[in-house]
């Protein structure tokens, strides 16, 4: 495993008067999927989102590369190799499927570069390949979520932000795509996940951090965290 690819230092996220995440310190290295698990509201998508320049910390540091993020526009992060999928499939929907994926490689110059990828996201999601001068508001859920994961990797980028990527998908769908994160991940791009799907998320990482009331409670390898009393007792069921 190379060095640290992200490191955030002690940052404070607020909401109004409200601190969503109270000094959190998180290192991601280079080709590594790390999850982020917890309750609803405990900090996690807050992270993704001062990570992706979405919510800028009120104090603390977030390096990319060894440069100060922190308080970069979400453009320039995602020109520096950042792409952040969000929660809840935000596609265009007045876009065909097709013109979705090409906002999502917009900063791109390199056109052959495009057209393989492109024809890589249709063969990751064929469902998508049948459709794809369909309106994406026409879409499933679970179709939907597909387009966001590949319009996400059509940017080509360093490391990728998913944020409840299963939320809300049938059961057959989740396992679909958790098998194209984990596929990210063996191709050699780093991971950041937000997941409420606690124990496949910690099978599948290969670090992962337990969010509490806005703080970080646990650190671990997967299984160190599948193995944890706590973890079991309050987010594995058991």
């Amino acid at each position: 495993m190379e060095s640290s690819m992200l490191e955030i230092n002690n940052i404070i996220c607020r909401y109004g008067k409200v601190d969503a995440i109270k000094g959190v310190s998180i290192v991601v290295k280079k080709g590594e999927l790390v999850t982020l698990i917890g309750a609803n509201g405990a900090g996690k998508t807050s992270t993704l989102k001062a990570i992706s320049g979405l919510l800028p910390p009120v104090s603390g540091r977030i390096c990319f590369e060894g440069v100060d993020i922190t308080k970069a526009s979400p453009q320039h992060i995602l020109s520096m190799g950042i792409a952040h999928c969000p929660e809840g499939r935000r596609v265009f929907p007045q876009m065909t499927i097709q013109e979705n994926l090409e906002i999502g490689a917009y900063r791109r110059k390199d056109k052959a570069g495009i057209t393989a990828d492109m024809g890589r996201m249709f063969d990751n999601f064929p469902k998508l390949a049948e459709r794809r001068h369909q309106m994406a508001g026409t879409l499933s859920g679970g179709e939907q979520q597909m387009l966001a994961i590949g319009r996400a990797l059509m940017s080509r980028p360093k490391l990728v932000l998913f944020d409840e990527p299963s939320l809300g998908l049938a059961p057959n769908i989740v396992e679909r795509t958790f098998e194209i994160i984990r596929r990210v991940r063996d191709d050699g791009m780093t991971v950041l996940m937000v997941e409420q799907n606690a124990y496949a998320a910690l099978d599948m990482c290969d670090r992962a951090y337990l969010f509490e009331s806005g703080s970080l409670s646990l650190e671990g390898t997967g299984k160190d965290m599948i193995d944890d009393p706590h973890v079991r007792k309050a987010y594995l069921g058991g």
